[in-house]
């Protein structure tokens, strides 16, 4: 019998050794997330197929683009547990889940609501969001294998912030106006928003700021009457975040960007302080803010209006919302089947843009209450699993980026859940993982590589060695 050590893979030095190591919970998961999108296409197919056509097997509505993206995922299953890094088992199923759902709605819409033209083949709306889809898992993979430190976002923190303000205000001069608001950044054939990636560069400059300054913005304070700040200098990066939430709703016209950083950021800095009265005087500035936006900027007034009461002008500005209410209320508890709800208006769907800032309507209406509650209920799982990383994390900036991360994902989902649901002012960001779209696909895959990273837990420890047996105790003492 041979004592030597067993075999190692190697690859360049930056990934060190690699031993496989199985990922049991990952793949019972996984599993699961396969047969729920095996049914869930067959439930499509069946709700498609002609009243007339003759009965025919349980077969799923598109077998390509389910093979593709199930092979995907066992891909990357594959792919980590080769790797051999102790990495996070349930956010790539929790992730693959909700990207499943996303691709089961795309192709149960109308596929000329995108068309996308490569060479002589034209992608229809499934095809082209089953692409994004695969890049997003790839890079996710990718980032949570070759990513082994930090110290390239820690140490060149305030270079990243300098790369979102200009990305901020390169999209200010010389982006694409579409439906009211400057957003979208072209070159050439691609084009994409900057505010989605401003939103992973804008957690590692606070978890790295926040880390730095922790001591002094926990122990230090300045007070102003009843109401205790920070001390002075370190006021500057709160109001500069103030502002540049309400220059995003200004130049941009996008509420729900505005509101997704200046959340995260207050809640980062809750996370880092303990200090609730920062959060309050930030709630302060932000409500102040915001009614001057309302009576100042006309785009802010009729979002805001349209909130309070969309039956004012439902067939003009308020459309949209009263459209989404009613698909709620149609879906009721268990919903009308995939596939078969979202009756068409004038031979059109009942909700404009609905693949990107109404997802959660559609899914409302053919999923019903309890399809709602358990795809909010996979978020809470991605946004617990984000949580449970940061509390783990070694030190300040990897707890901070991680906890920033997760609620980056977390507090994005509630803004465009609350207004499809009327519960605040229609906004113009993406369901994450689940709204059609390049760009906040391929952040959001950014956001779970970098957690899967963050989540190694380093080399496992060798087994405790074999104690001797019984009888090899006998053989040694008595030599046979």
């Amino acid at each position: 019998m041979s004592n030597a050590a067993p075999a190692t893979l190697t690859l360049p030095r930056i990934l060190g050794p690699i031993r496989p190591r199985p990922r049991w919970r990952e793949a019972r998961l996984l599993a699961v997330v396969a047969v729920t999108i095996l049914v869930g296409s067959v439930s499509l197919a069946l709700a498609q197929r002609a009243p007339d056509a003759p009965p025919g097997g349980l077969e799923p509505a598109e077998p390509f683009h389910l093979a593709v993206y199930v092979g995907v995922l066992l891909l990357a299953h594959v792919a980590q547990v080769l790797a051999g890094r102790r990495t996070d088992q349930v956010l790539l199923p929790a992730v693959g889940l909700l990207g499943g759902i996303s691709l089961l709605l795309m192709e149960r819409l109308p596929q000329n609501l995108v068309i996308q033209t490569i060479g002589k083949t034209d992608l229809g709306l499934a095809d082209v969001q089953l692409v994004w889809l695969v890049l997003s898992i790839g890079l996710a993979t990718t980032l949570a294998i070759v990513v082994r430190s930090d110290r390239w976002l820690r140490m060149y923190k305030y270079t990243w912030a300098a790369t979102g303000v200009a990305l901020l205000l390169l999209t200010f001069v010389l982006g694409t106006e579409i439906n009211g608001q400057r957003l979208t950044l072209s070159f050439g054939p691609v084009s994409g928003q900057p505010s989605e990636l401003l939103k992973v560069i804008l957690v590692v400059f606070l978890a790295g700021y926040l880390s730095e300054n922790r001591s002094l913005l926990v122990e230090q304070s300045t007070r102003v009457g009843p109401i205790s700040l920070p001390p002075v200098p370190y006021l500057a990066p709160m109001v500069a975040m103030w502002a540049i939430a309400l220059g995003i709703v200004v130049v941009q016209r996008d509420l729900g960007a505005a509101l997704l950083f200046f959340a995260v950021f207050l809640l980062l800095l809750y996370t880092a302080t303990g200090r609730a009265g920062y959060v309050v005087l930030g709630l302060i500035l932000f409500i102040l803010g915001a009614f001057v936006m309302y009576q100042v900027v006309d785009h802010v007034r009729t979002r805001v209006d349209i909130w309070l009461d969309p039956f004012a002008d439902p067939s003009g500005a308020g459309y949209q919302v009263v459209q989404s209410l009613y698909a709620f209320a149609r879906g009721g508890l268990i919903g009308t089947g995939l596939g078969a709800g979202l009756p068409l208006v004038s031979g059109r769907l009942p909700i404009p843009a609905i693949q990107t800032d109404f997802p959660l309507a559609a899914l409302g209406e053919e999923l019903g209450l309890v399809g709602i509650m358990a795809i909010l209920g996979i978020y809470l799982v991605v946004i617990e699993r984000g949580l449970r990383i940061g509390a783990a994390a070694r030190d300040d900036f990897r707890a901070l980026l991680a906890s920033g991360l997760a609620l980056v994902v977390g507090v994005q989902a509630f803004i465009i859940a609350a207004g499809n649901l009327k519960l605040i002012p229609l906004t113009g960001i993406t369901l994450p993982f689940i709204s059609y779209g390049g760009s906040s696909l391929l952040v959001n895959g950014i956001v779970v590589g970098l957690l899967l990273a963050l989540s190694d837990k380093g080399v496992e420890p060798p087994p405790p060695p074999r104690q001797p047996g019984r009888l090899a105790r006998l053989a040694r003492r008595g030599g046979g």
